[in-house]
């Protein structure tokens, strides 16, 4: 319990102890009104000061305003232990839902409590704590048994088993060793490393992350709007109406009392309090981000819950997304007068400045790790390949729209996997084939959005034999291959405009060049624990473990959120008008009203709760 409520708290307890003294000992006259009065500045000060504070604003309508004016009108008639009641239910009210909200914020905070305190940097031969914020790039730290690892980097010596369940959701811890990558926000768990730091602070995952948390909030769900827009018009509503309710039966129905109408016009506005609507919807949206960080899912805002709920189309990435993005060469086929040796060694020169997984395979099948001496005027052609000059040849490796711009005769390989041509001074010199290999939970990824009633689609550069391969194995229901990125927008923008209204296209990706594809979609998702920083920035949603099975997770997520939401707005507005008629025909007291609203309140809260429950299958 934090200070507030505990002031809160204490203000409650005291309040009702004068009032109970009150009931006990029935002081008469001036006295009783003192001791009521009592009682009730203790417990609704706070309210009514609130509430004159938002009049000099201009924000007239809201539950202070109504709660006071009730409650002052009540004081008029003469019905003091109302009044008192009525502010020491609700300030009891008022302290559940912010302990509801605080027991939501700190289930979150305790899912990502990752924020590193320190990073222990050796100096003189000592280990002495600094600020990870002090650490640059290049820098290296050593992290103990049990701590945190601060910043991202590459392990130089030692060996450790690493929990990233903060980060990713995954409760198997991993073994790193001298040449792994660390993530910042994991926990060392057995071993001494040392670390060469690659990024700093503030642009590591774990600062990434926070930020992400934190600001996941400022972007509001149309749902939410509307609470905003209702309680706009419906609080001048409820008390015009509560005017009415004073004014007009005396005057038009023989026999009414002012007296009496005016206890019902109050017992209305008392009843009218849209407290369940005000904290349960946000505190929802909030649950339900909270829910998905828990299972490794990244959320930047609750209109993406939304968007997540009702999509029609849901586009892959193939290469680091639905595959591992782990090239291995697999066939090497040269052609006349040039060696298998040749074509390997040329090739993986030419593309040894690249970082593209393909490249990478090259390399390691080569046996390079760094860039050789013998290559210089390379140019990286988007969509196509490389053109090298290598050992004073030009070399042109890449696919076959690159052979066929340059004008090489060349025969066009159908084979599963990606095949890199390579012509050497303008002659054909045969083609490398590299495979990737699918991830474990692609398969259950696509059946599951599909059951979810989402049509699947795969939108990749690769070749077309590799991409229909790809998609024959794991069932997906549209392929286009060979897209450049422009490319891939304009397939993207296809599918948008031809989505039925109120669905959505979610777009899955983890390259530099998917960017431009995850700002456009609806909702973009990037592979955050290996996708480019450039697609976590421009992407909606991260997943923080690379698994793309979490994408349907965070559809069920997202679905179970809305539902829970559109519960609990139907049966806050249902009770609600239910209760303001009782209350316009005098048949609920102002005590009865105020337990209602508390009582609606309360299980409409409790109803929030459930979205930070999350059940992985």
């Amino acid at each position: 319990m934090n200070e507030e409520q505990k002031e809160t708290l204490t203000r409650i307890i005291a309040a009702a102890a004068v009032f109970f003294l009150a009931v006990l000992f029935q002081p008469q006259g001036v006295l009783r009104f003192a001791v009521f009065f009592i009682a009730y500045f203790i417990a609704g000060a706070e309210v009514v000061k609130a509430a004159f504070k938002n009049i000099l604003k201009g924000e007239i309508f809201d539950e202070n305003f109504l709660m006071s004016i009730a409650t002052i009108g009540a004081f008029a008639i003469n019905e003091y232990p109302e009044a008192v009641m009525v502010m020491i239910l609700f300030q009891v009210g008022e302290l559940f839902q912010s302990y509801a909200v605080e027991k939501s914020r700190r289930s979150i905070i305790g899912l990502m409590d990752i924020r590193p305190d320190y990073a222990n940097i050796e100096k003189d031969g000592n280990i002495i704590k600094v600020n990870p914020a002090q650490v640059n790039a290049g820098d290296v730290i050593t992290v103990m048994p049990g701590e945190k690892i601060p910043l991202d980097g590459v392990v130089l010596e030692g060996n450790a088993l690493v929990d990233s369940a903060a980060l990713t959701g995954e409760s198997v811890p991993e073994d790193v060793r001298s040449g792994s990558s660390v993530l910042s926000g994991t926990i060392n768990l057995n071993g001494v490393l040392k670390i060469k730091v690659t990024k700093p602070y503030s642009e590591s995952t774990v600062s990434k992350i926070l930020a992400l948390v934190e600001n996941a909030g400022s972007k509001k769900a149309k749902t939410e709007k509307f609470i905003t827009r209702f309680a706009r018009y419906y609080t001048p509503v409820v008390v015009i109406s509560a005017l009415l309710l004073v004014i007009l039966p005396p005057l038009l129905i023989q026999g009414a009392e002012f007296s009496e109408w005016l206890r019902r016009a109050l017992t209305f506005l008392v009843i009218s309090c849209p407290c369940a609507l005000v904290i349960s919807v946000p505190l929802g949206f909030f649950g339900g981000i909270g829910g998905a960080s828990k299972a490794g899912i990244l959320i930047k805002g609750s209109n993406y819950l939304e968007v997540l709920a009702n999509p029609q189309y849901v586009i892959f990435d193939k290469t680091g997304t639905l595959t591992k993005g782990v090239f291995n060469v697999t066939r090497i086929e040269p052609v006349e007068p040039f060696s298998g040796y040749e074509l390997l060694k040329y090739t993986a020169i030419a593309e040894s400045f690249s970082s593209h997984p393909i490249a990478h395979s090259l390399k390691k099948a080569y046996g390079i790790e760094s860039v050789p001496e013998n290559v210089n005027d390379v140019k990286e052609i988007a969509g196509c390949g490389v053109r090298s000059v290598v050992e004073g040849k030009e070399v042109l490796a890449g696919n076959e729209k690159l052979m066929k711009e340059n004008g090489i005769s060349f025969e066009i390989i159908e084979k599963a996997g990606s095949v890199v041509y390579t012509a050497i001074d303008g002659v054909y010199a045969g083609y490398i084939i590299i495979s990737d290999e699918i991830k474990d939970d692609s398969r259950k990824t696509v059946s599951e959005l599909k059951k979810l009633k989402s049509k699947v689609v795969m939108l990749t550069g690769d070749t077309e034999s590799a991409a229909r391969d790809a998609a024959e194995k794991l069932d997906i229901d549209e392929v286009h291959s060979q897209l450049l990125p422009a490319q891939k927008v304009e397939k993207l923008e296809e599918f948008i405009n031809n989505k039925q209204s109120g669905k959505s296209v979610l777009f899955a990706g983890d390259g530099i060049n998917d960017a431009p594809v995850l700002m456009r979609a609806d909702a973009g998702i990037a592979m955050g624990a290996l996708g480019s920083d450039a697609a976590i920035e421009a992407a909606d949603v991260v997943i923080m473990d690379d698994n793309p099975s979490k994408i349907s997770l965070a559809v069920r997520i997202a679905r179970k959120t809305l539902f829970i939401v559109k519960e609990n707005i139907v049966f806050a507005i249902g009770i609600k008008v239910l209760f303001l008629l009782l209350g316009a025909f005098g048949l609920i007291t102002m005590w009865g009203a105020v337990f209602a609203d508390v009582g609606v309140s309360v299980i409409a809260i409790l109803n929030s709760l459930r979205t930070l429950s999350v059940k992985f299958k």
